[in-house]
């Protein structure tokens, strides 16, 4: 079966997902952790990504992103990546790829899902037990989010903007948001999404975004489909 193209609509953000390959770790430390967030900075600068959000983890990472071209995303990604694998390798004396495969994506609708995403981000170190505070893990974009930290390679989206009238209010606003645990729903609708490569809204979002991109933004319905039976005269 072909694999389907990518998702992407201009400006619309992208929820990123990058696996080491079966299960990896990929940034072991500090040190690791520290070069694999300077070279995101770098790519993200370089080829005209807006970065709205981030969680860099032992073993993957994710991003939320926005981009006016197609190519500006997969180039930012190819750079970040092939620049870590030699890092990497030539740190821990290793040949080979790093990497799971080509990043996984969903388009993600903003109005509804933005804030859904950061906090999934963000709060993937508890889920995993690294901290028991999100303000206490460096690698991710929830200090620069609730003004712990200022982080200038994120760009703040209208969304997270939408929070409040002041930065004071904004921060106050998405901190007590990212104190209520999300759903098992919520969690599992962004797993399916990124997984699949598909788009992460409403109704109406997904039928524009297969409009705009002229394929499927969300998974068939499961089962064989059903055959035309005749009806009884």
């Amino acid at each position: 079966m072909a694999r389907l193209a990518r998702l992407f609509v201009p400006d619309v953000p992208q929820l990123i997902l990058q696996r080491g390959t079966n299960g990896t770790t990929i940034a072991p430390d500090r040190e690791a952790l520290d070069a694999l967030g300077a070279m995101l900075a770098e790519a993200v600068r370089q080829y005209g990504v807006a970065l709205h959000g981030y969680v860099l983890m032992p073993n993957h990472f994710h991003l939320l992103a926005s981009a006016s071209e197609p190519p500006a995303l997969a180039r930012a990604l190819q750079s970040l990546g092939r620049r870590y694998v030699q890092y990497f390798n030539r740190r821990s004396r290793r040949h080979g790829t790093l990497w799971e495969g080509r990043y996984r994506s969903a388009l993600v609708e903003p109005e509804r899902y933005l804030i859904l995403c950061l906090r999934y981000m963000e709060l993937n170190p508890v889920r995993l037990g690294l901290v028991d505070d999100p303000a206490h893990y460096l690698w991710s974009s929830y200090r620069h989010h609730i003004g712990l930290a200022a982080c200038p390679f994120i760009t703040d989206h209208a969304g997270y903007w939408a929070l409040g009238n002041t930065p004071f209010e904004r921060q106050r606003v998405y901190r007590a948001l990212a104190d209520q645990a999300l759903s098992e729903d919520e969690l599992a609708a962004m797993r399916q999404a990124t997984l699949g490569g598909w788009a992460l809204g409403d109704t109406d979002f997904l039928d524009r975004v297969a409009a705009l991109t002229e394929r499927r933004s969300q998974p068939l319905p499961r089962g064989r489909p059903r055959k035309n039976v005749p009806l009884p005269r």
